[in-house]
């Protein structure tokens, strides 16, 4: 889903997002495939390189993973399809699955041909501040490389009630944009939602 679009001085950035994003109609389907790092090899994901032909032929823009998506699924054959590195990371087996810790900097992504990186933040998890302050080196980096940042943002937390409520989607999606991302993805609340006074500074919102 795309709302509040907003023109990138940064040409690096344009230029990628033009393959991630369809230049039309400024929509995008980014299939994400970063799963196996926090629950280990679930179905569907145990050959990587055929997921990412089914879902490109499938008419997906872009698949999102962590490094082992362009080692083992890089195809040489097909239809083109966008690459969004995950920088981020944890396990279902670690004492905090909430906490996200930077396993891959931009500089690795640039060099397996990334079109764009993403970052996982949880909004009011115990190590919150841990979290903000590796996006916010990261958007710094992006911004030196030209790269497009993905920030997931989740409101998860013992504060948080629901995380689906549209209070904490709005507050946890305006820290990503705050914190420099060009797109946000952010948890569906169940009903239609203005980004515009509330979002301002990120070209895309995903839901």
């Amino acid at each position: 889903m795309q709302t509040n679009v907003i023109r990138s001085p940064n040409i690096g950035k344009l230029v990628r997002m033009e393959r991630i994003f369809d230049r039309e109609t400024l929509r995008t389907i980014i299939i994400p495939m970063d799963h196996g790092v926090g629950a280990g090899p679930i179905k569907g994901l145990t050959n990587l390189s055929k997921m990412v032909n089914k879902v490109a032929e499938g008419g997906a823009n872009a698949v999102l993973g962590h490094m082992g998506l362009p080692k083992y699924g890089h195809r040489g054959y097909g239809r083109d399809v966008g690459l969004i590195i995950h920088l981020s990371a944890s396990t279902s087996l670690g004492p905090d699955p909430n906490h996200k810790v930077l396993v891959t900097s931009v500089e690795e992504a640039i060099k397996v041909g990334a079109d764009a990186v993403s970052v996982h933040v949880n909004i009011g998890a115990d190590d919150e501040a841990k979290m903000l302050k590796g996006l916010g080196m990261t958007a710094s980096k992006c911004d030196e490389w030209g790269m497009p940042l993905v920030a997931m943002m989740y409101p998860r937390g013992p504060k948080v009630d629901s995380e689906h409520d549209v209070e904490y989607v709005k507050h946890a999606a305006r820290v990503g944009a705050e914190l420099g991302a060009d797109i946000v993805k952010t948890n569906y609340t169940g009903t239609r939602i203005r980004s515009g006074k509330w979002l301002t500074g990120a070209l895309y919102l995903l839901l």
